[in-house]
């Protein structure tokens, strides 16, 4: 078998510099949207003490050393989130970061170790209003290319139409046929339901991995066709960072925007109690040791500015699968300047 060709290869280049041009355009296309509403760009450092401390996110990990040769262990952050939320505690009311990331186990099509995240933050901003903002950068982006759709294998979504708003329980009745609700917090109820609608089920799974392997299996699919889709209302189990919603605790003000089935966006009203915030951090790094065996440290100094950080809301945006439904690349590296090795 012969070896793949080097992305640095002058014909694989030429035929990736179409997508790499959108990818500028994009680019300045965004952050003038972002200049025009008043926001103010910052540049969180990637070195952090902790990178984050969801279960299933997994790092790079380094030592810094210092001028004595002691070192300690610092990481490659996953998301400028915390660093960002400080910045709101500083006194920060609009800001964006088109920010490197850095994220271990992660390769594919849709999938790169190193990337861009757009993330933003709105203090005193509903987590609606960030909705209307995800959903404006992606109409954004295809208009700064002269372009019209999202586009990935086949299917199309047009960002300019009134996107499709979907909560959890109602797309779980409507794509799987399961009654969310009744099986919320019963793992073996809704590994019933799941395998009834030909989902694998482990012995060993957690609710939690049930309900991720439904959403990928039955919901995902079907989401963003023709438009946009906002999906909202997360099970407040899956959404450590969010705050509950206030008229039913069980769920949480989450919300994930999909194209052509494809996840753009993560965004969150924001959690701002740091006492519930460390108890679900604690709960992840547990999920996270007993399945991986290993744990990461929770930032003290995140958690003690989220005592003075406003009410607000943010997003994260996948800036990179972004420009590839827009510009009709058909995997990540096609957009990527130097892909990971």
């Amino acid at each position: 078998m012969s070896a793949p060709t080097p992305w640095w290869d002058k014909d694989s280049h030429a035929d990736r510099r179409p997508f790499l041009e959108a990818r500028g355009r994009i680019r300045r296309g965004l952050r003038g949207w972002f200049d025009v509403r008043g926001f103010t760009e910052v540049e969180c450092g990637a070195l952090q003490v902790s990178p984050g401390n969801e279960a299933h996110l997994h790092a790079f990990a380094t030592q810094r050393q210092d001028e004595a040769g002691a070192s300690r262990p610092l990481y490659l952050h996953t998301s400028p989130e915390f660093a960002c939320k400080k910045l709101l505690a500083a006194g920060e009311t609009k800001i964006f970061d088109l920010s490197r990331v850095y994220r271990n186990r992660e390769e594919g099509p849709l999938h790169s170790a190193e990337f861009t995240m757009l993330e933003w933050y709105r203090a005193g901003g509903s987590w609606n209003l960030v909705m209307e903002d995800a959903v404006g950068l992606c109409l954004e982006a295809v208009l700064s290319i002269d372009r019209e759709l999202l586009q990935w294998r086949g299917q199309t979504c047009d960002p300019g139409l009134e996107p499709e708003r979907l909560t959890l329980v109602e797309a779980f009745r409507q794509h799987a046929g399961i009654d969310l609700e009744a099986v919320l917090g019963d793992r073996d109820g809704l590994a019933r339901a799941a395998q009834g609608r030909d989902v694998r089920v482990g012995a060993d799974d957690s609710w939690s991995d049930i309900f991720s392997r439904v959403l990928v299996q039955h919901i995902e699919p079907k989401l963003g066709q023709g438009r946009l889709t906002l999906l909202c209302e997360y099970p407040a189990e899956e959404a450590a960072l969010a705050r509950p919603l206030e008229r039913d605790p069980r769920f949480a003000e989450r919300f994930e925007l999909y194209a052509c089935g494809v996840e753009l966006a993560n965004g969150f009203g924001e959690l701002t109690d740091p006492a519930e915030q460390r108890r679900r951090f604690e709960a992840e790094m547990n999920v996270k040791q007993a399945i991986y065996g290993e744990r990461y440290q929770l930032d003290e100094d995140f958690l003690a500015a989220l005592a003075h950080m406003p009410p607000a809301s943010g997003c994260a945006l996948g800036f990179d699968r972004l420009v590839m439904l827009a510009s009709g690349a058909r995997r990540i590296a096609d957009v990527l300047w130097t892909p990971p090795v």
